[in-house]
């Protein structure tokens, strides 16, 4: 991954991140407290609340997510989740009315903690919102993905598999790769059909060539007994097209081969035609022309 950014689809980039936090509500105090360094209380229950703030006002406030720890109509500490794409003026006026809103329906202390794509617009959400009321200002809790912590133990990925999701967008190109997606694989483990299908597509899309290739090792090395119908099913495909790519490999070799042995010249053009085409069919038709004796421009006919 891009140190420096994360690229996705705007909805996914939006969306997926926010899905993780809905499907497993414990990753906000977590992620709050590498962002903040302070350890959130102690909680017994953990929910969603409404994303809805409007209260007896015309103005619509909805904000992307909210967590509460402890009970739901005592909570101990509220939390303000936002995804940030970039920067925007307007949230120094609604993530302040937020948090206000949150304190009084809840009647309890409320915190915002931001996630952003890029380092640009975390410095930006950092910014002290000022109130215009003496010692009233607003810091945000903020957090670029590259600043999410990496998650290469797998007793953590288990616990809490949507971090391992986060932290292998950050750092699947970094010194500890194959501990990463080892903790990513195992993490898909413990998850639902629905949601490893969601988690693994929005991860594979953010990975380099490498860190994917890595990750297809890992899953297809027999190192564990995958037992979750996801895992054994992208095993398996996994292998197909391995196996495809195989034969495509070897009758693309087969034919140069072939075109060497017969004396022709096979020039830069032809050769990158060659090597590049991954349609089975089309390279037996080349192949067998080529045996047949045809010359070359026929057989590329």
């Amino acid at each position: 991954m891009n140190t420096d950014s994360v690229h996705l689809m705007p909805s996914a980039e939006h969306e997926v991140p926010l899905d993780l936090f809905r499907n497993q509500p414990a990753l906000a105090p977590e992620l709050l407290q590498a962002a903040s360094g302070i350890k959130p209380p102690e909680y017994d229950r953990i929910s969603l609340g409404s994303e809805s703030l409007t209260d007896c006002n015309p103005t619509e406030y909805r904000c992307d997510s909210t967590v509460l720890l402890g009970d739901p109509k005592r909570p101990d500490l509220a939390i303000v989740v936002e995804v940030q794409l970039k920067p925007d003026p307007r949230k120094h006026y609604s993530w302040p009315v937020y948090l206000a809103t949150l304190r009084a329906r809840r009647k309890c202390p409320v915190t915002l903690l931001v996630l952003c794509p890029d380092r640009r617009t975390s410095a930006w959400c950092r910014e002290p919102i000022e109130s215009g009321h003496e010692g009233w200002v607003l810091r945000p809790w903020v957090l670029n993905l590259t600043e999410v912590p990496a998650v290469t133990d797998l007793d953590k990925a288990r616990s809490l598999p949507e971090l391992a999701i986060l932290s292998t967008v950050a750092h699947a190109d970094g010194p500890d790769r194959k501990a990463i997606l080892t903790a990513f694989a195992e993490a898909l483990e413990v998850t639902d059909r629905d949601r490893g299908e969601l988690y693994h597509d929005y991860v594979r899309s953010q990975l380099s060539a490498a860190a994917r290739h890595c990750l297809e090792e890992i899953m297809q090395a027999g190192v564990y007994e995958w037992k979750s119908d996801f895992a054994l099913k992208h095993i398996a495909e996994g292998r197909a097209e391995g196996e495809a790519k195989g034969r495509v490999e070897g009758e693309i070799e087969l034919l140069l081969i072939v075109l060497e042995t017969r004396g022709f010249t096979i020039d830069d053009d032809l050769r990158e035609r060659i090597t590049t085409c991954q349609d089975h069919e089309q390279l037996h038709t080349w192949a067998r022309r080529a045996t047949a004796g045809e010359p070359l421009d026929r057989i590329f006919t």
